[in-house]
């Protein structure tokens, strides 16, 4: 399960297919050094993303 706490690189290191569902979501560079530091609802804010429906996508 993915959680909020958890950061970018975390989840893809996890779970590579989950890369395109944070694209989707319009975070391009989900690869960048930056962002795989990053949680995910740290990034859900940058970005002003919805973070439930974020989860919601991300635990698919």
């Amino acid at each position: 399960m993915i959680t909020k706490d958890m950061t970018i690189g975390e989840v893809i290191k996890a779970d590579s297919s989950k890369a395109e569902v944070l694209m989707s979501f319009g975070m391009g560079c989900v690869g960048c050094p930056s962002a795989q530091a990053e949680t995910i609802e740290e990034a859900a804010m940058v970005h002003g993303i919805n973070l439930n429906e974020l989860m919601e996508a991300l635990n698919k």
